[in-house]
């Protein structure tokens, strides 16, 4: 799929050292992954795939700066919890910051999830995004591959969304946890009044 010319290396320069630039975050989730889960949206993405559900993570522009520290205490303040995943936007844009937010979650006893529009074999080569290597080190469970809007899937067995992506299973103590569906849908309501919608939307639209 094309790349815009963004370069994302260029415009991640304003998030300060221990800081993600993150488009959203929620506690408690369960349609992103294995269990109850928090879940980390991180700004900005190039690819801008047609049918994408989250353009407004497209720019890069700085959305909400949080530090490390303060996200992980986030997440680990709930025990509901066990594990994390990591949206978007382009997570491994961040890898940097990711990485170590898994560090910390991990050590508590949480699993890592991330989704990414690269496939595994782009993140393990020589022109992957900066620190990649060290975020995969941490994940126990990798969804990869861009969303191609003609390939959809919308089934109540699949963890994916469209039929490219791959469930790559870096920990293999989580092979018989694939459990979740792409078409399931969990609307939040933020303190603030306003609401994430997470998981597949399909065509949802909230009046």
């Amino acid at each position: 799929m094309e790349i815009k010319p963004t370069n994302p290396s260029l415009a991640l320069k304003d998030i300060p050292p221990g800081h993600l630039n993150i488009m959203g975050y929620i506690d408690q989730s369960e349609v992103n992954g294995p269990g109850c889960r928090a879940v980390v949206w991180v700004q900005g993405c190039p690819r801008e795939c047609p049918g994408c559900f989250n353009p407004d993570s497209w720019p890069f522009e700085i959305n909400q700066l949080i530090a490390v520290d303060t996200l992980a205490e986030n997440i680990l303040r709930n025990p509901q919890n066990t594990g994390v995943t990591f949206s978007g936007g382009e997570p491994f844009w961040q890898a940097s910051a990711l990485a170590s937010l898994a560090q910390k979650v991990k050590a508590a006893g949480l699993n890592v999830m991330s989704f990414t529009g690269f496939t595994l074999k782009q993140l393990q080569s020589e022109s992957a995004p900066p620190n990649s290597q060290a975020l995969l080190e941490q994940l126990d469970i990798l969804i990869d591959g861009p969303f191609v809007e003609s390939l959809a899937i919308n089934s109540p067995n699949s963890p994916v969304s469209s039929s490219n992506q791959r469930v790559n299973v870096l920990n293999p103590a989580f092979a018989d946890q694939i459990t979740w569906a792409s078409d399931q849908i969990e609307v939040h309501i933020l303190k603030d009044g306003s609401r994430i919608v997470t998981g597949y939307q399909g065509g949802l639209e909230l009046m």
